[in-house]
């Protein structure tokens, strides 16, 4: 599997839906992640909800909005252009980050279907922490590391490393590559555009049931 499709298929998707193994002594770090798990799957599970598809996205949304820290996100996948972004720039591009990812992965989440997660170590320093995990699927393992900051008390995902491969270093690099070659408004109107065309298909989707 090369790295693009991993990301595709699993840096969204892993954090929620899995059938979990527990393989070693966890912390309330691993506990409460795989609470987030265990709060998906039962909405994916939901007959009820299959029969509305907008109201079982949006409990999704909620869900995992509470585990990830999309302030940290936002600011480590602009990097050095965070700084030049003002306090209204930085909330705007701080909401279309997060509709990006949820509107990414969220169908992809929705038509997983008894994939394992083996929990397999958790280190801690500090405010930072990394939980460990491998996945199960029929066609092999995938190693997915997520990479945790406690803020207020809460420990939330701030990052996934996917077989060696970041999801806010493949972002960055993007980013960084658009605003250099083109400009900070030419990111947001590509992203702004490219959460206008996920919304679309999962709207088209929607008629068709």
């Amino acid at each position: 599997m090369n790295r693009t499709n991993v990301l595709a298929y699993v840096v969204f998707a892993v954090s929620v839906f899995f059938v979990s193994k527990q393989v070693f002594a966890e912390s309330h770090i691993t506990t409460d992640l795989k609470y987030t798990i265990d709060q998906v799957l039962v909405i994916v599970s939901d007959k009820e909800l299959t029969k509305n598809p907008n109201l079982r996205r949006e409990k999704l949304r909620q869900v995992i909005g509470l585990r990830f820290n999309y302030r940290q996100m936002v600011i480590r996948s602009l990097a050095k252009n965070y700084k030049d972004r003002s306090q209204e720039e930085r909330e705007e591009f701080t909401e279309l980050f997060k509709k990006l990812l949820e509107n990414s992965y969220a169908s992809k989440i929705e038509n997983f279907r008894d994939e394992t997660i083996n929990y397999t170590g958790e280190l801690v320093k500090g405010k930072y922490a990394m939980v460990k995990t491998q996945i199960l699927r029929k066609d092999g393992v995938v190693d997915v590391n997520y990479k945790l900051l406690k803020e207020d008390g809460q420990w939330l995902i701030y990052d996934f490393v996917i077989e060696g491969v970041s999801m806010i270093r493949n972002y960055r690099s993007q980013f960084s590559k658009i605003i250099g070659t083109e400009s900070y408004s030419a990111l947001t109107a590509k992203l702004k555009k490219k959460i206008e065309d996920l919304e679309a298909s999962h709207k088209a989707e929607v008629e068709k049931l």
